[in-house]
C-alpha cells in the first residue's frame, strides 16, 4: 500500500532536498573548479559544467608535469609535495585513531563494569568536558608541548588527542553496558581474568562500535588544521591540510592558484570519502544499536 503524499510529507521532503543541495553544492563546485582550465576560471564561471574540462590541474598538483607545463596550465610557481604530505596525514590520523580507540575502549569498559571509589564522579567530570570548546584548551596544550620541546614533532602533534576523548568513552561505555553479564561470567568460569575478558571476549564482540569510533576519529584527525598548523610547521611533519594552506600562500596575491588548490582539496577528500563509502553502513548500524541519536 503506497503512502499518500500529504502536505506535511511534501514539506519534509522539500526541506531534506534543500539541505542536501546546500551540503553537496560546495563539494560539487570544488570539483568543477578543479577540472576547469585556469584560463577559463573567470570567463566560464556560470555553467554547472565547464566548457573545456581538463585533468591538468590534478597532474600538476601530483607532480606529474614539469614546471613549464604547470605554468602554461595556469600554475603560479607554487609547489606541493602531495605524496609526502599525504603520508604524513595518514600517519597522523592513523596513529590517533588506533591508539585513541584502544584507550577509549579500556576506559569505557572500566566505567561500565568496574567498581571503584569516585567512578561516577570521574565519569561525570569527563562528560562535562564535552561542553568545553576545543579552542579553550588550544593555548594551554601548545604551552605544554612547547615546554616539553615537542614542537615540530609527530609526538607533539598527536599528544593532546592521542589517549581519549569524552565522546568516544561515553559511546563505548553505552555499548559495553548492553553486553550481557552472563557472557563475562561464563568467561570467569573458564578461568579468564579481567584483562582476558576484555581482550578475548569484549573486544571481538565490540568490533562494530570500535570501527565506528576509529572511523570518526580518523576523519576528524584527517581534516584537522589549526593544531597541526601550530605544532607541525616543519616540512618533515606537515600534514596535507596545512600544506594546502601553504600552497595557497605561496601563490601571488594578484593571481591565486584556485584551480590547483581545488584539485588538491578534491584529492585530499578521497581517502575519507572511500572510508565513509565502505564503512558508512556499519557506522549507522552501530549508532542505532547503542541508542545514540
Amino acid at each position: 500500500m503506497s503512502r499518500r503524499l500529504t502536505p506535511g510529507r511534501l514539506l519534509a521532503w522539500t526541506v531534506l532536498v534543500v539541505f542536501l543541495v546546500v551540503t553537496i553544492l560546495p563539494f560539487y563546485w570544488m570539483i568543477r573548479t578543479a577540472i576547469t582550465p585556469a584560463a577559463d576560471l573567470y570567463t566560464d564561471s556560470t555553467g554547472l559544467v565547464p566548457q573545456h574540462p581538463t585533468l591538468i590541474n590534478f597532474w600538476r598538483v601530483l607532480g606529474f608535469v614539469d614546471d613549464e607545463t604547470a605554468r602554461a596550465a595556469g600554475g603560479s610557481g607554487a609547489k606541493i609535495n602531495f605524496w609526502r604530505y599525504t603520508v604524513n596525514s595518514l600517519i597522523y590520523s592513523g596513529l590517533i585513531a588506533v591508539v585513541q580507540t584502544f584507550c577509549c575502549a579500556m576506559a569505557g569498559y572500566a566505567f561500565a563494569r568496574l567498581r571503584f571509589p569516585g567512578r561516577d564522579l570521574v565519569f561525570g567530570v569527563m562528560i562535562a568536558a564535552l561542553m568545553v570548546p576545543p579552542i579553550f584548551t588550544l593555548l594551554p596544550n601548545f604551552a605544554l608541548v612547547k615546554n616539553l620541546e615537542l614542537v615540530n614533532t609527530f609526538a607533539g602533534m598527536v599528544a593532546p588527542s592521542l589517549l581519549m576523548t569524552p565522546f568516544a568513552v561515553f559511546f563505548l561505555r553505552q555499548f559495553f553496558l548492553s553486553v550481557p553479564r552472563e557472557v563475562e561470567e561464563a568467561a570467569v568460569i573458564d578461568g579468564a581474568g579481567r584483562w582476558g575478558i576484555f581482550w578475548r571476549v569484549i573486544v571481538p564482540m565490540s568490533r562494530g562500535p570500535l570501527i565506528t569510533i576509529a572511523l570518526t576519529t580518523s576523519v576528524w584527525a584527517w581534516k584537522d588544521y589549526l593544531w597541526p598548523l601550530l605544532v607541525g610547521r616543519g616540512e618533515e611533519n606537515r600534514v596535507l591540510t596545512v600544506a594546502l594552506g601553504v600552497f595557497l600562500q605561496q601563490s601571488p596575491n594578484t593571481r591565486p592558484d584556485w584551480t590547483g588548490l581545488m584539485a588538491g582539496s578534491t584529492l585530499s577528500v578521497l581517502p575519507v570519502l572511500l572510508l565513509l563509502i565502505f564503512l558508512g553502513k556499519r557506522l549507522v548500524q552501530s549508532l542505532n544499536f547503542t541508542g545514540i541519536k
